[in-house]
């Protein structure tokens, strides 16, 4: 826990505890609400391949900084402390059920400092993007073992990215494309959960190893859906969600938020941010 900035721990924690009732021990504004309705065809392509370009891209980039101080936007405000859905363990390190998307920032200076090179097959040669946190590495080859046993075949595409990975990336989508679009598939620096160490974009040869939407209709996309979070990941940006989530449908984007709370999530059948405000955690800002 020692990675987690301290005026951000203290925060969390002395919430945690005046609604727990536990004894201590421990911007972007994007304007109107958008459609959430499936994205055309030709819109989807499009994504499609600037999703992929964005992947391409990471796979030439340097980097060399390999250290962490992930903020945790993620507090506990649950009326009932016996049905809330922060545990013990869970607070015992909030930055791994930190909430990062784009009302919720990071800051450049946050960097995983237990980063280490999955062991999983990949696609990409980029050392960067082949990283996640030891404790998603660990879950992300569970799961990929398992799958491998009942004959699915998984591929990490695209791990963690710095934040001057991800500045680089979205201004080259921001030129290509403008703004407006930009920003319903690509995050802004600070904004993009794969900061944290706890993403991983997922693929198969079903699809050519791309991320495509389509990878969410092929027997390797249905069984991740399904079982995920038996490993302590989630889909994270479900179809139809994008005026909560702010991105399109990505079948192929995980998160790591432990099998605690990924389960919480799957079956409550919401988006993370849904959860949370249900809970009383957060406030949404629809986009």
């Amino acid at each position: 826990m020692g990675f987690i900035k301290i005026r951000r721990m203290v925060i969390v924690i002395v919430l945690m505890m005046l609604v727990t009732g536990c004894q201590a021990d421990d911007d972007s504004n994007l304007g109107e609400n958008s459609d959430s309705s499936s994205v055309n065809n030709e819109s989807e392509n499009k994504h499609n391949n600037l999703v992929n370009n964005e992947s391409n891209a990471e796979d030439t980039s340097n980097h060399s900084n390999n250290e962490d101080n992930v903020e945790a936007d993620g507090n506990n405000s649950n009326n009932n402390e016996n049905d809330s859905i922060i545990t013990d363990e869970m607070m015992n390190d909030p930055s791994i059920i930190a909430l990062v998307n784009k009302q919720y920032h990071l800051t450049m200076d946050d960097v995983p400092e237990d980063l280490v090179t999955v062991d999983v097959p990949t696609i990409l040669d980029n050392p960067e993007v082949n990283q996640l946190r030891k404790i998603a590495a660990d879950a992300l080859k569970e799961m990929f073992d398992e799958a491998k046993n009942e004959d699915i075949y998984l591929y990490a595409r695209s791990g963690y990215r710095s934040f001057e990975t991800q500045t680089s990336l979205f201004q080259s989508y921001v030129d290509r494309n403008g703004e407006e679009a930009a920003n319903r598939y690509s995050a802004r620096p600070g904004q993009s959960e794969h900061q944290t160490g706890l993403v991983m974009d997922v693929t198969s040869e079903s699809v050519d190893y791309q991320l495509t939407e389509s990878f969410g209709e092929t027997v390797e996309g249905k069984w991740l859906s399904e079982h995920a979070h038996e490993f302590g990941f989630i889909i994270r940006y479900p179809k139809n969600k994008e005026h909560i989530t702010g991105y399109i449908y990505e079948p192929w984007h995980i998160r790591y938020l432990g099998v605690e709370m990924a389960t919480n999530v799957f079956h409550s059948e919401l988006t993370y941010e849904e959860l949370l405000e249900k809970e009383g955690i957060v406030d949404v800002v629809t986009q």
